[in-house]
């Protein structure tokens, strides 16, 4: 039986990233590096020298921990080096890019605020959404005053786009 992955595996997959989300994975891969790695191989140290490795639990844990920090290192290492970090500002004409804070206000006159970043930052805490959702699919490009179809997984919405920002909003 093969394994599915829930998402698709954007490893070799150019894409887009702000600053921030660039930022970001180099400070996890530097942490991951010079704290946990440096960390986790001392713990599959000193748990072999426990004596029996068949049998010792915390050198079995360590090692799994050690392989697992090791993946995502791999991982990240990969992703940064097909990444295109798209730092310039936006015109602001009033349009939405790559990177903007859009807010838009649904029929009952509900605002959110959504930021739009590419896959590999989106964060739904903060509101992050890709540009490859359906949701940033139906905003990019689109202008204040526009109205726009969201297809969400609750049903269809339609909103008005009534501000859009290059930068945070307060």
């Amino acid at each position: 039986m093969s394994r599915r992955r829930t998402r698709p595996d954007t490893s070799g997959k150019p894409g887009y990233i702000t600053p921030e989300g660039y930022r970001r994975f180099e400070e996890e891969a530097d942490r991951l590096w010079n704290v946990d790695r440096p960390k986790m191989a001392k713990a599959v140290q000193v748990a072999a020298a426990e004596g029996d490795r068949s049998e010792n639990a915390e050198y079995q844990y360590s090692k799994q921990r050690l392989a697992a920090i090791d993946r995502r290192l791999r991982f990240l290492g990969r992703r940064l080096e097909v990444l295109t970090m798209v730092d310039e500002q936006p015109p602001d004409d009033g349009r939405v890019y790559f990177g903007s804070w859009v807010t838009i206000e649904d029929e009952d006159g509900n605002e959110q605020t959504y930021r739009i970043v590419g896959p590999d930052e989106i964060d739904a805490h903060k509101r992050w959404i890709s540009m490859e959702s359906p949701v940033g699919k139906s905003l990019l490009s689109r202008a204040v005053g526009d109205e726009v179809i969201l297809r969400r997984p609750k049903g269809e919405v339609t909103c008005e786009i009534v501000a859009v920002r290059n930068t945070p909003p307060d």
